[in-house]
């Protein structure tokens, strides 16, 4: 029988894979009812639920890049800690078959009182390698973030782009197998921009498997093979990135995708 390479694809289990997934907050309100005929007033809690997710379904293959696009408040970061393990869902079901590096804002998750150094030491054995595994990509990381002057200060004194290009540089030169990374790219200037997109398609190369969110749409056309569009917790799309992105910038009303990637 001939091998046919899309079936084999096909047989291969998805990284990621989410299923009707639903995630709701739980809130406590205060509400003031006014007893107009004494003149007294009473307070009373009121319990109401917030549906950040709703009935969210997709997966990710491995080796590929999935974008995630959305307004503020649509779901995305909310998915992503789902994904990590960090918030449970409500309903449905989340598989993830791989060890996820999770790269959340700013370099989040670093000890600010710390240096450095010391952080990338700390980011690796969370990443659960031995302090020798973390010791042979010291100075590859430390090139890629261009920290090599302010390595040994204290990142309590590091500007936030400095936080974001270490944690950046840990993440991906650590072996891993999936990374999620929340918004990481915005920082830096273009040039830096650059070669952390070469450092994606890399890693893919590799079969490693990446998702992002990020405002900046032009990074989800140029790096993801696939892309989610939420909105108010809801898939309103997903498939190949340039087709949602499209559909995405013409929901809202956006012609120029130069001024998208700046200001959604």
């Amino acid at each position: 029988m001939p091998f046919d390479s899309e079936t084999a694809s096909l047989a291969v289990p998805p990284t990621i894979e989410v299923q009707d997934l639903w995630l709701r907050y739980r809130s406590s309100q205060e509400a003031t009812l006014k007893r107009t005929l004494v003149g007294m007033t009473q307070r009373r809690k009121v319990t109401r639920y917030v549906e950040a997710l709703r009935g969210v379904s997709f997966t990710v293959q491995r080796g590929s890049v999935c974008g995630v696009i959305g307004r503020n408040g649509a779901g995305k970061s909310t998915l992503f800690r789902t994904i990590c393990g960090i918030l449970t869902p409500s309903e449905g079901r989340v598989v993830v078959r791989g060890h996820v590096t999770p790269l959340f804002s700013l370099g989040i998750g670093f000890n600010r009182e710390l240096t450095g150094r010391e952080n990338v030491l700390l980011g690796g054995l969370a990443m659960g390698l031995a302090p020798e595994e973390v010791q042979e990509q010291y100075q590859a990381i430390v090139a890629f973030a261009e920290l090599a002057d302010a390595i040994d200060y204290p990142m309590r004194t590091y500007s936030s782009g400095m936080s974001a290009r270490l944690g950046f540089a840990v993440a991906v030169h650590l072996d891993p197998e999936i990374v999620l990374i929340d918004e990481a790219l915005a920082a830096g200037d273009a040039r830096f921009k650059k070669k952390s997109s070469d450092k994606i398609s890399e890693l893919c190369e590799r079969d490693c498997t990446v998702m992002i969110i990020t405002h900046g749409v032009r990074i989800i056309s140029s790096l993801a093979d696939r892309c989610l569009w939420l909105d108010k917790g809801r898939v309103m799309a997903e498939g190949p990135a340039p087709d949602v992105v499209d559909a995405y910038l013409r929901f809202e009303g956006v012609l120029d995708e130069a001024t998208a990637a700046e200001d959604m």
